[in-house]
């Protein structure tokens, strides 16, 4: 064997110690608009932080309070048997519960209509202040709006992480999730649009899409995530594309874009999500909807 001069030894040495740190130093991809290895007690600044091409334009950790959100007092539709009241709200250690509870109680039948009227259950719904949504504008042409949420157990239960404007659904409705609480594989997609305040024009049979998850929705946090540009809508679950609206007359993608919609968390209980049939008593006393984080992108 020959000798290796001292030049080239010198030489080897070198290439097996950049290759050694290369190797040493991999850290992974980062997906798009994901932190990588974020301190706990740091706070982005939805002004300044890039990241990928996208940039953050709001988000909610839940650590302190729910000033950036409404909370919603009254019943609802969809002939839910909730009372929603700020009571059955609460932060701890950075998480959002919503909790669902039976109880007779008496309120208004919603915040539009204050007839008395008597629930089975009370929960909660927020909404945030500010409104989202892209436009014909640099830097605002596709939004991404996530979640990270832990989902209820239990048959009746309702979670949903939604978007809407008034007045309903004239400038549309986006379900980036809903879910029943005796499914933990399947999540449910919609969309809403009507020219006439109080009545949606769309078929759910063309804006209605249902899917099929591997993990149990219900053991863990799970990322839920809408992506809204001008040509349509993607729904993801754990950053996996889930299913996609191309936007068209038909489903009121054309007709809604530009408007602003708010952000809307929420545990509905029964109403027409479920079987006509079915009966309250075999619903859960209680369940909770768990929420980390929401966030909001723009590019």
């Amino acid at each position: 064997m020959k000798s290796i001069s001292m030049l080239n030894l010198c030489f080897l040495l070198l290439i097996g110690i950049s290759c050694s740190s290369s190797d040493n130093n991999d850290t992974g991809t980062v997906p798009p608009g994901m932190s990588q290895n974020p301190k706990p007690d740091e706070k982005p600044d939805p002004e300044t932080i890039v990241l990928g091409d996208w940039k953050l334009e709001w988000e909610d950790n839940f650590d302190t309070n729910l000033n950036q959100w409404d909370i919603w007092e009254g019943g609802a539709f969809n002939n839910e048997i909730q009372l929603y009241r700020s009571e059955q709200l609460s932060l701890a250690d950075g998480i959002l519960s919503i909790k669902a509870n039976r109880m007779a109680i008496s309120g208004p039948t919603n915040p539009f209509d204050t007839t008395v009227k008597d629930f089975s259950y009370v929960s909660g719904r927020i909404e945030t202040k500010v409104t989202y949504g892209p436009e014909n504008t640099n830097g605002k042409r596709e939004y991404r709006i996530i979640s990270r949420i832990k989902l209820p157990k239990g048959f009746g239960m309702w979670p949903a992480f939604w978007t809407f404007a008034d007045p309903w659904p004239t400038k549309g409705e986006i379900d980036i999730l809903e879910a029943r609480g005796n499914q933990p594989h399947t999540l449910a997609s919609n969309i809403f649009y009507g020219s006439q305040a109080g009545n949606s024009q769309l078929k759910q049979s063309d804006t209605k899409k249902e899917y099929t998850v591997t993990p149990d929705t219900r053991a863990d946090f799970h990322e839920y995530e809408l992506i809204w540009k001008k040509e349509g809508l993607q729904i993801l679950f754990d950053g996996e594309l889930l299913g996609t609206y191309e936007a068209s007359e038909k489903n009121g993608l054309v007709q809604f874009f530009g408007s602003k919609h708010k952000i809307i968390l929420n545990l509905a209980v029964g109403g027409l999500f479920f079987p006509p049939n079915s009966d309250p008593k075999d619903f859960p006393d209680t369940a909770v909807m768990e929420v980390d984080w929401v966030k909001v992108y723009k590019r």
